[in-house]
């Protein structure tokens, strides 16, 4: 089932030209959202690769980790906690726990959880879409403190180094999305 999945996930993706003067293409991974046996996978699929560390919540930062966080949570039996980034929207009116997190812009951000829905004996499995560099990981990982088990990831294009550090794990890895492999456009 797991090849199948990397198999549609490879297939959903694709690359695209944004137009002319630029010298380089962007991710699409609308694809992934639009195909219902993608989303009825991933759950499952990115659960699997943490399922033995038993998780007891999932965090995910928006916007992408919010939809599938919750997919991922409800194939563990997990809860659910979302990572909001500062700024985006008016202030949660709760006391929140924040970490800064240099993106893979190099653009410093603000990632927070809501401080009461974190127990100290939770198991933590963060949870996205993609992680390039491990930044966001490694801001959530500080909030989790020793209740973090890992990251789940669709697409990991971490070095191997920054993937052992955070213990990241991934369905597809940035090479199973090369560019030059790309069907081209649909």
């Amino acid at each position: 089932m797991v090849a199948d999945l990397r198999d549609r996930l490879r297939a959903a993706f694709r690359w695209t030209d944004p137009g002319p003067g630029s010298d380089y293409t962007v991710s699409d991974r609308s694809g992934w959202w639009r195909d219902p046996l993608i989303l009825s996978g991933l759950g499952d699929g990115l659960a699997d690769l943490f399922r033995d560390a038993r998780p007891t919540v999932v965090v995910a930062p928006e916007v992408t980790g919010f939809l599938i966080g919750p997919l991922v949570a409800r194939a563990l039996g997990a809860g659910f906690v979302e990572a909001y980034r500062a700024g985006a929207r008016r202030a949660i009116a709760e006391p929140m726990t924040w970490a800064e997190v240099v993106d893979h812009r190099g653009e410093l951000q603000h990632l927070g959880v809501r401080h009461r829905l974190l127990d100290p004996a939770d198991r933590v499995l963060v949870v996205d879409d993609g992680a390039a560099t491990g930044a966001q990981i490694r801001g959530l990982q500080g909030l989790a403190g020793a209740r973090y088990v890992g990251a789940a990831v669709i697409v990991d294009e971490c070095t191997a180094e920054v993937a052992a550090e955070l213990t990241i794990r991934g369905l597809l890895t940035g090479a199973d999305l090369d560019p030059s492999e790309s069907p081209g456009p649909a």
